[in-house]
């Protein structure tokens, strides 16, 4: 009959009522009737797969509400999957009679119960052959002994799932065997319902209330719309099992464990199970799910853009609104959009005034008339061995006009860029051994899963809530956990420990009362494009030598640090995004260590990264940005090599460092930051000057148990430490520019080492030096451009300055009111004079070539004293060179200084030669290496807008006036 014979709709009422077979023989016709079956998806195919017995809705339990693609798809995977478990027919044709039995279009049926063939189970098993049915009617069986399977059966409850209830326990020894639509409960003389030890079997849409299901080697098992009520289920050794579209609540120990190695000793199911789980995977090489990441976050009911750029996405639960909210004055709550940089209303911003032009390095000059004039006079020092680093100050500036895309090198990478670049995370994700555990629900217990003593399991698309912990992985163990959802565990959610490894992949860890992962004790999973935020500890945590790989994650709105590295630690963290935490970005305590490089650190409350007590991590060409307080912090006895970050507008200083610390701070770019570009302070710091919710009085329980690190403490190798054995805090190499205070800061009583620096247009003095009981060396920088002094000495410091070029500031160029040597630098073209001696300063002034257009060259004034010898001095406007108003002149020697003059008819400004102007660098582009490690970096801080509030804290850090 032709289809254009009816209308559509009226098609589609008829073929409504066609059973199953005949809907198949339909769909054969021709190509126009097959079309025609495809259309009754919604229709006919629906009723048929909500209306068997045997299964639920392809959704339940995490998404009962949610529509499946294809119904007819879903209820034809359910038909073959119910059918799975007499697959190995084939195998049991050893008979004539047996091959006449298996042609038989219809195997038996017995049925038990009221009415029925038999009144009891055990009596209808006992004449049962090998696949015959039996349906029990509605009841409660109860049997006395343990129940033995020994030849392969299908048992079905007869009505809806609940009526037909077994209380026994049951011993697998056939080959296969199927349950469906029973609820079992444990007899009187064992809590386990059903044991296989060999074989296989297949659970539908079946209850276990307060039972144990155990399955041992060489058995497998595949269970499906099954619920767990205060149950669980043990596999020892198994070679391959499948648990699907279950639900576990109520556990009082761990819902599923898995223990031991998957035996090589497979039995016939397990190549069928293999097929079927490699079909319905959620993530294989050739699933186009890969490059597609959940981007849908919403803010004010305003989509907002996809959160490859800096931003955070938010894979909320169906129903439920989520937000990071940010508890800021400065930071309105109506533009806390969930992942943008957050900005300020324009009556509210402040932004950054750089009163002295990167393009103009002469900044002093108040009228035309002046500028022309001092032209005559300017030597020039453009090419001086830093030249090149002030050249990126001018790239190095916030912009005005919104926030901007980052660039491609600091984006987060999908799964399928880590997987496509990562063959060991490739192989991973296709790892499909031990237990296959997917679409299930676990909620209310103590545990969900437990894999121990090589154990092997893989988890897709679950969701586990309100449990003490979510997967738990120790003794040399191996899990696969993709696209799960793990929150409001009572403890940490998921926990490695002794050598467990494997891979943890785009799921959204979020809301747990400890670390959303708890790596220790040697174990090293991969843990990549996780979402992991608004926990109410750290995001993760590793310690006790524990290791791991963590990149292209967004860690974000957590209570305490993001990444928490301590007691030998030792992660490789890289490519992340980690923001808006209440705490620290990252924080490295208890002789943590690691390699921290290429995250985007932003946002944060506390330092972008917290270094103290023996940490001693790598931190490298990392942009640490528009944090609430400090760009990265340098406690008590912290160390670690700083080096190639940018470090950027942060609320606080670039760099706070403490006494008694040894940091290596190398090629960062500091700058616009709201205090000091660094700070070098003296104050000390103890368990007591920890916030409660910062690192210091932290105690990572395992499982609220007593934790105890002695044996924890031993490391097991020496990878990614900094490897610089020093003995002096080291401050070399980096740009310092735009700051709201002093570029670099110094009241410390501990030596301290400046190097090579380019110190460039900060809003105070470029380096002051406020107390320096021990020696502090400034050497070989490029001072220029800054608001007040270049180098401001206190009373009572020990400063060597020596080969420094310091140029253009808008005050002197040297004040010093204490003790050292000023050796071999160029002091040029500064506002005031170009060095001035102070109260009781005692300095030494040995071939530096100074002059002042405006003022003195050299003025000392007061009770200063010291010798000022074998200078170049050349004549400023003024004509100024020396003034000397001492008490006691004898306190002070000047002798065999050189005077120049200009040349009047000169119009062209004299150069700076033999040597030329300083700093000398050896190979002036020394640093071009750490230069192109930061310039990914660097070049996405110039397109991300700001707008920070100046004003400096008396104290120095926010960090400290917090405390």
């Amino acid at each position: 009959m032709e289809i254009s014979g009816l209308p559509l709709e009226l098609w589609r009422l008829i073929l409504a009522y066609l059973p199953l077979p005949d809907l198949g023989r339909c769909s054969m016709v021709c190509r126009a009737w097959y079309e025609l079956i495809l259309s009754l998806d919604n229709t006919r195919w629906r009723e048929l797969c909500l209306g068997c017995i045997e299964c639920k809705h392809p959704n339940w339990p995490n998404e009962p509400d949610v529509e499946p693609r294809s119904w007819r798809e879903a209820f034809k995977q359910h038909y073959v999957a119910s059918r799975t478990w007499t697959k190995n027919a084939q195998d049991l044709e050893s008979s004539n009679c047996l091959h006449l039995f298996r042609k038989k279009k219809d195997r038996k049926t017995i049925y038990v119960g009221p009415g029925g063939d038999h009144d009891n189970l055990r009596s209808a098993l006992g004449v049962a052959n090998i696949y015959d049915k039996i349906v029990l009617y509605p009841g409660v069986y109860e049997e006395q002994s343990e129940v033995i399977l020994k030849v392969p059966v299908e048992i079905v409850g007869q009505g809806n799932l609940g009526d037909v209830a077994l209380l026994a326990g049951f011993d697998q020894h056939c080959l296969t065997a199927r349950l469906c639509n029973l609820v079992f409960m444990p007899a009187w003389f064992t809590p386990v319902v059903y044991k296989i030890s060999s074989g296989h079997v297949q659970f539908d849409n079946c209850n276990f209330e307060n039972g144990q299901l155990q399955v041992s080697v060489p058995g497998t098992c595949q269970l499906k719309f099954c619920t767990f009520n205060q149950s669980s289920i043990s596999f020892h050794s198994v070679a391959f099992s499948i648990i699907e579209n279950c639900e576990f609540n109520g556990s009082e120990n761990a819902s599923v464990t898995v223990e031991g190695y998957p035996t090589s000793e497979k039995n016939w199911a397990c190549k069928y199970m293999a097929i079927l789980a490699k079909s319905r995977l959620l993530l294989n090489g050739n699933d186009q799910a890969l490059s597609e990441t959940v981007c849908t976050v919403t803010q004010n009911d305003v989509s907002v853009q996809n959160a490859r750029n800096c931003e955070i996405v938010i894979n909320g639960v169906p129903g439920e609104s989520q937000s990071v909210p940010l508890s800021h004055d400065h930071c309105d709550k109506e533009n806390q959009t969930n992942g943008n940089l957050c900005t300020t209303k324009e009556s509210e911003a402040m932004t950054l005034r750089t009163d002295c032009s990167d393009s103009e390095l002469s900044s002093f000059s108040d009228t035309d008339e002046d500028s022309d004039e001092q032209s005559v006079y300017k030597l020039s020092y453009r090419s001086h061995g830093l030249s090149h680093m002030l050249a990126r100050t001018e790239e190095f500036r916030p912009q005005r006009n919104g926030l901007s895309v980052l660039s491609s090198d600091l984006e987060l990478k999908t799964l399928q860029q880590e997987l496509q670049r990562d063959k060991e995370a490739q192989s991973l994700a296709n790892f499909l051994h031990g237990c296959l555990i997917r679409k299930c629900l676990f909620r209310d217990g103590k545990g969900g899963v437990f894999i121990c003593t090589q154990g092997q399991a893989r988890l897709e698309g679950n969701i586990f809530r309100g449990l003490t912990y979510a997967v738990r992985c120790i003794q040399n163990s191996k899990i696969v956990m993709l696209k799960n959802e793990i929150s409001h565990c009572k403890a940490s959610g998921i926990f490695f420990r002794l050598t467990a490894g494997g891979l943890i992949a785009d799921n959204n860890i979020h809301s747990n009362a400890e670390a959303g992962v708890d790596i220790r004790k040697g174990a090293n999973p991969l843990i990549l494009c996780n979402k992991i935020h608004s926990g109410l500890r750290s995001g993760i945590v590793v310690l006790g030598n524990g290791k791991g790989i963590i990149r292209s994650n967004q860690i974000y709105g957590n209570k305490e640090a993001g990444i928490y590295i301590l007691y030998n630690g030792n992660p490789v963290v890289s490519g992340n995004h980690i923001f808006q935490g209440h705490a620290a970005g990252v924080a490295v305590n208890e002789n943590g260590r690691g390699q921290i490089l290429e995250n985007v650190i932003r946002e944060n409350q506390w330092g972008g990264t917290d270094i103290r007590r023996g940490g001693d991590p790598i931190l490298r060409r990392n942009l640490i940005c528009y944090g609430y307080s400090d760009g990265v912090v340098v406690g008590e006895k912290g160390k670690g090599l700083i080096d190639g970050n940018t470090i950027y507008g942060n609320k606080g200083c670039g760099v706070w460092i403490m006494s008694s610390s040894l940091p290596h701070i190398t090629s960062n770019q500091i700058g616009h930051n709201s205090i000091y570009g660094i700070a070098v302070f003296c104050r000390k710091d103890d368990a007591n000057d920890y916030l409660a919710n910062q690192a210091g009085n932290e105690n990572y329980n395992d499982e609220g148990e007593a934790a105890n690190w002695e044996n924890d403490l031993e490391s097991e190798d020496d990878r990614f430490t900094s490897e610089r054995p020093i003995s002096v805090a080291l401050i070399e190499s980096n740009s310092i520019s735009h700051n709201g205070a002093a570029g670099l800061y110094v009241k410390s009583s501990e030596a301290l080492n400046i190097a090579t620096n380019a110190v460039h247009a900060n809003h105070d003095s470029g380096i002051a030096v406020f107390q320096s009981t021990q020696l502090t060396r400034i050497a070989n920088n490029s001072i220029t451009c800054n608001s007040a002094a270049g180098v401001l000495i206190e009373t009572g410091c020990k400063v060597e300055l020596r080969g420094n070029g310091i140029y253009d500031n808008n005050s002197h160029g040297i004040i010093s009111k204490g003790d050292g040597i000023i050796l071999e630098n160029d002091i040029l073209g500064n506002h005031g004079s170009g060095i001035q001696l102070l109260e009781s300063a005692d300095v030494k002034v040995l071939r530096n070539r100074i002059q002042s257009v405006h003022n003195f060259a050299v003025a000392i004034l007061d009770q200063a004293k010291g010798l000022v010898q074998d200078n170049t001095i050349f004549q400023g406007k003024s004509e100024k060179n020396i003034l000397q108003q001492l008490v006691n002149t004898e306190d002070c020697t000047i002798q065999n200084n050189e005077f120049l003059a200009y040349k009047k008819k000169s119009d062209v400004a004299e150069r700076l030669e033999n040597p030329p102007a300083r700093p000398h660098i050896e190979g002036s582009n020394r640093d071009n290496s750490t230069d192109e490690t930061s310039q990914k970096v660097a070049t996405v801080t110039t397109r991300i807008s700001t707008r920070v509030e100046g004003g400096c804290h008396n104290g120095g850090s926010i960090f400290c006036s917090i405390l």
